[in-house]
């Protein structure tokens, strides 16, 4: 993408977030001709975001409540470096309406929804409530539950199983499927236990368990001045711990058809105005197939750029950053929905630093790096030769994305690509992902939200193959340290990738 002739939107931007969601934001200001700024805590020190930046402003220690959570810090170093409007990636701040009223008094632009917007919709008890005033379909259940014992009454009259969910919870914190009457006591004790800790509200609510259905959201832009158009859906149904792991555009559903599509874009929007909505946001419903067609129920409303945007922006062509950037500033978004279109699949891969059999975070240093490189595939990360994966944030490593003109060529696309990753030091997740795009129902397109439950042979131990892999991984590592001991020329990359290929081929 060329770099635009006109005079930006803004003259500097600082990204109120770490890792490859902030070098993605870099990324677009330098090509627009946009100074950015970032910020780093002291594990972050040596990381690549903050060497991705014409500034970097150091902003506290290790814990997230010290340094990516401090407003004040942020809004200082802002100032500071004379930032004038702060992006705030995902996760951290970029939900809080804290930061849009501390931007709102600094003078200084927030790049993304309004602070109602996201109280309305951050609180998933008032984000049902607004829901079904605006008439969209909401999963029957009940809003507020004080006590276990108001609990179990709910739970007769919606019918097990149920589902708890936190109020003001995300990322599968505080969420419990309860099948019998004896197990709800305790569920919501620990569910309310862990929503208190992990967002300072215990309060929960509970819908009835859809336990076949496929989770489905819709891309929503829009922006001040009227417009507002969803770029298509992406189906996030293969998740661990009701935490994405895959996600993909278009839905391979066989009843996702272009009149069901336009179906849920159009109620994405309508959740949109209901709430006055600005800037890049997604709609998540649970997408139910039946005999006579799929129901489809609104879930949640993320108030903020998602980590899965990159398959959206292969398949309709739009850079995501960049819009929410111009509509920050104020500027009519410059498309309508007849504009927006839908070309070939894409999918992506989350790559976490754990291990892959019980998805527990195996943080550590990294020896080697190499990622794959070839048309239609985008890698995003901050992990390189070196890097260390902390064990104070999130373990995910990058998000390998591929595209093809339909679903089989990308799924080839992205098996050659995560055979070609080399990711030494570390245990990865990539042997799950390549047992994924081998596995019949996935490749079929049959799975919904209990994939991985129903697949338990994804998360096996490794087979003699795979063993064979490792070996030859640690082989490379230790063929490396010899050569530069002695001064010879050796990259570990090259010299695993024939042991590689010759066993199973799967990178870990």
């Amino acid at each position: 993408m060329a770099a635009s002739t006109s005079k930006p939107p803004f003259s500097k931007i600082l990204v109120a977030n770490r890792g490859e969601i902030a070098l993605r934001v870099f990324r677009t200001c330098a090509e627009r001709g946009i100074g950015t700024v970032a910020v780093y805590s002291d594990p972050d020190r040596d990381a690549l975001h903050r060497l991705g930046a014409d500034e970097a402003v150091h902003i506290g220690g290790a814990a997230a409540h010290e340094s990516y959570l401090n407003v004040d810090r942020i809004i200082a170093a802002a100032r500071e470096t004379g930032a004038d409007a702060i992006h705030p990636g995902y996760g951290f701040l970029s939900e809080r309406p804290v930061i849009v009223q501390a931007c709102e008094e600094a003078g200084i632009t927030f790049i993304g929804p309004p602070a109602r917007a996201m109280e309305l919709m951050g609180d998933k008890m008032r984000a049902r409530e607004t829901m079904t005033r605006a008439g969209v379909p909401v999963v029957p259940g009940v809003n507020e539950l004080g006590t276990s014992e108001s609990a179990l009454a709910a739970a007769r009259d919606v019918g097990f199983p149920v589902m708890l969910k936190a109020v003001a919870g995300g990322g599968g914190k505080g969420m419990r499927i309860v099948h019998r009457e004896a197990d709800l006591a305790r569920a919501f004790e620990a569910s309310s236990r862990e929503a208190k800790a992990a967002f300072g509200d215990g309060r929960m609510f509970m819908e009835r368990a859809v336990m076949r259905a496929r989770h489905v959201e819709i891309q929503l832009m829009a922006d001040a001045h009227g417009e507002v158009v969803y770029l298509n859906e992406r189906d996030c149904s293969v998740q661990r711990r009701h935490q994405k792991v895959t996600e993909e555009c278009p839905s391979p559903s066989g009843q996702m058809t272009p009149s069901v599509r336009a179906a849920m874009g159009e109620v994405a929007v309508k959740a949109a105005r209901a709430v006055g909505y600005t800037g890049a946001g997604t709609v998540e419903f649970l997408f139910e197939e039946g005999p006579g067609g799929p129901e489809f129920f609104f879930l949640e409303m993320n108030t903020r750029l998602q980590v899965e945007h990159p398959v959206t922006e292969m398949t309709c062509g739009r850079d995501l950053v960049w819009d929410q950037i111009r509509v920050a500033a104020g500027e009519p978004l410059g498309y309508s929905q007849r504009d927006v279109e839908l070309r070939g699949h894409a999918i992506e891969c989350r790559l976490y630093a754990e291990d892959p059999r019980r998805f527990l975070p195996a943080p550590g240093a990294v020896h080697k790096v190499r990622w794959p490189t070839g048309a239609h595939i985008r890698v995003d990360t901050a992990v390189s030769s070196g890097s260390v994966v902390s064990r104070h944030y999130d373990p995910m490593i990058a998000k390998l994305t591929v595209w093809g003109p339909d679903r089989m060529a990308a799924i080839g696309r992205m098996r050659e690509a995560l055979h070609e990753t080399v990711l030494l030091g570390i245990s990865t997740n990539i042997p799950f992902h390549l047992r994924v795009l081998d596995e019949p129902d996935f490749l079929a397109g049959r799975y919904t939200t209990r994939y991985i439950d129903e697949h338990p042979a994804l998360t096996e131990a490794l087979t003699l193959d795979e063993r064979d892999a490792k070996a030859a991984a640690a082989a490379a590592v230790f063929a490396a340290r010899r050569a530069r001991v002695s001064g010879a020329r050796a990259d570990v990359g090259e010299v695993g990738v024939s042991a590689w290929r010759r066993a199973s081929r799967w990178r870990s």
